[in-house]
Formats: C-alpha cells, structure tokens, sequence
C-alpha cells in the first residue's frame, strides 16, 4: 500500500525538472533527509542537486526505476507526455506500488490519461499543481492543489509539507489540474489592475511605492500586488513564473471553459494582452511584464 510505503523515513525520490521551481522544491526534500535520483533535460540545471548528493539518471524512465515517489515539474504539456508516456518516460519505468507526482500545471484530461495508465501498470499517480512561484518555491511556501486517490495524497503529504504551507485534495485525477485553472483565472485578472494601477499612479504624479503602502493591505491586496509590484518598480522582469506558461495555462483554462460549455469573457481579454506581451518579445520574462506591454499601449 502506498501509506505503508509512506511510513518510512528512507523513501528514496525521484525528480524531473529542475528548473527555477522544481531545483528549490527538490532541494527542500534532500534537505529532509531523501536520497534524490534526478534528470533535466539541461544537465547543467540540475549540478546544484548534484553538488548536494543527488543521483543522475540518463532518462525520466531510469529516474522511475530508481525511486519510489517520482516527482516532476516541466514546462508544457507536450513535455508532460513525453516525460510520462514515452517508451524513455516515468511510467515505463514506474515500479508497481511505486507514485508518479506530476506538478506541472497542465490539462485535467492528461492528468486522469496518466493516472489511468499508472493504475494499469499497478502504480499511482497524482496531478499536484502549485502556486506560489519561485518566492513560493525558495521558501517552501507553496500551495499545493492535489488530484487522485485520496489515501496517496495522504501518503505523499509529508513529502509536500516540505514543499508548500498550503495543501489540499481536491478530489479526484485531474482535480489538481482545474483547481490551478481556477487560480489562474484570478491570478489573470488581478496582474491588469496591478500593471494599470502602476501605470495610473505614475500619471497622477502619485509616489507609486507610496500609493502601495496604502492600497496592499486594504481591499484590493493581493498576492501580485504585494510581491510583483515591487519588482515592476524596480524594473526587476526576471521570471518567476514565464509569460509564455502562463499564456499556456490560460489556453488550458479556455480550453476547459469551452469544453464544458462556459464563456469567460475576461480570462478571454487577459489572453489576448498576454499574448500580446509575448509577441513583442517578452515571453521569457516574468508575468508582471505585462506591466510594459501596457505601457506601451497606454502611451500610444
């Protein structure tokens, strides 16, 4: 049983992706004391882990054969489906008994196909999304958002309390997945009152870090009003969460929406300006880009 395989303090795990998130969160659980067997596709990404003790697999399949709880945290879903179905990937290397944990934010239906084919294999799988970017990840602050079964969740909670703050089951294969489409949702539209707001205070004369004494602790406070608008006055674009994911994410929301007959509007008009932002150059940047890409368009 996977509760059984959880009472153990020798769990050995497995991580794939070690990029600005997944190197902090697996970096979290060596720290607990988990012997880790990695692989990124960019070798050089994981030598941090490697320093620290890690194992290198050449293969997402060889770092499954290795472990008993295999993490991972990519960019899209295409990578999701190589990473996971692949003759190379972790579910043909997944020992029965053993947990896939995919983290990436990616498609309800991909998550239930890959925790059907775990169950095929007599293995487990969880789709656990977080929120909460690299601040999140650094500081093993992040909410996690789980699907599957729910005597796995229990079994790998300990694991991602070392993760996150805020973890919760959501129900099961592919809850995970549509409780992040709701937090992009918000996160979509809070980012345009963010960047508008900035924009605005500039305009009135306003000291904008001023005005945010006062505004992010009343009733417009926010998570991106408190940690991403200061980075935006300092000119800081660095990404901890990419535009282009987030573009890809509220495709997957749209998507979903249209699937189960839902029209939302203003995740539609959110869409268009971030897609906007990455034509003009500023997908690999941090969401709050958004920021100069309304300036332009405001100052046009």
């Amino acid at each position: 049983m996977a509760a059984a395989l959880m009472l153990s303090k020798n769990v050995r795990i497995g991580w794939v992706g070690t990029g600005v998130m997944g190197l902090s969160m697996c970096g979290h659980l060596m720290a607990a004391g988990h012997l880790a067997t990695v692989f990124n596709r960019t070798k050089a990404k994981a030598q941090p882990l490697l320093d620290k003790g890690a194992d290198w697999a050449d293969s997402p399949r060889a770092v499954a054969e290795a472990s008993d709880v295999v993490f991972t945290i990519v960019g899209y879903p295409a990578d999701v489906r190589s990473v996971y179905l692949e003759p190379d990937g972790v579910l043909a290397g997944l020992k029965p008994g053993a947990i896939a944990v995919d983290m990436t934010t990616t498609s309800p239906s991909l998550a239930v196909e890959i925790f059907e084919s775990a169950q095929q294999r007599g293995a487990h799988a969880l789709d656990a999304p977080v929120s909460g970017g690299d601040v999140g990840a650094k500081n093993a602050a992040l909410s996690i958002m789980v699907g599957g079964e729910a005597e796995v969740f229990e079994a790998v909670r300990p694991l991602f309390e070392r993760m996150g703050r805020i973890i919760q089951h959501q129900g099961g294969a592919g809850a995970g997945q549509h409780t992040k489409m709701c937090n992009q949702i918000v996160i979509a539209g809070s980012m345009i009152g963010v960047c508008e707001s900035l924009l605005y205070a500039t305009r009135a004369g306003l000291d904008p870090q001023v005005m945010l004494q006062s505004i992010s602790k009343g009733a417009a406070g926010c998570w991106s009003l408190e940690n991403l608008a200061p980075r935006i006055l300092k000119g800081d674009f660095a990404p901890g969460f990419m535009i282009d994911h987030f573009v890809k994410d509220m495709g997957i929301a749209l998507e979903e929406s249209r699937r189960m007959g839902l029209k939302l509007p203003g995740l539609e008009l959110v869409s268009g300006l971030y897609a906007g932002a990455a034509k003009e150059g500023y997908g690999r940047e941090g969401t709050q880009a958004l920021f100069l890409a309304l300036k332009r368009l405001a100052e046009a």
